[in-house]
């Protein structure tokens, strides 16, 4: 499971940003966010809410690491990987969600055909 800190620097990996950058966007230094990353210590509920507002990210996943149905999912043996994709997947417009279905379906399909 990876930490909050981690979590934090993979929402700023995901989006492409350097330390620096990242840290204008949330409203916070680049030591601050260095430290944050390292989980030399947690963030305030003011950078949490900054990280929700600008990049849409899930707070329980955030803060906990799991998706909110992630006690069930996580048991079943899915990783960190597997429950951040559906939350990324619950934050897309429905047509959207209608074409990464579409696209499973397609991968599928091509994978039982060989």
């Amino acid at each position: 499971m990876s930490t909050i800190g981690e979590r934090i620097r993979s929402i700023r990996k995901l989006h492409k940003y350097n330390q620096t950058e990242f840290a204008v966007i949330i409203g916070i230094s680049q030591g601050t966010l260095s430290e944050l990353e390292l989980d030399k210590y947690k963030p305030s509920l003011d950078i949490v809410m900054a990280l929700h507002d600008q990049f849409k990210t899930d707070l329980y996943w955030l803060v906990y690491g799991l998706d909110q149905v992630s006690d069930v999912t996580v048991s079943k043996g899915h990783g960190d990987s597997e429950v951040r994709l559906i939350s990324e997947y619950r934050n897309l417009k429905p047509s959207d969600q209608d074409e990464i279905r579409d696209f499973i379906k397609l991968k599928i399909h091509r994978y039982h055909l060989k």
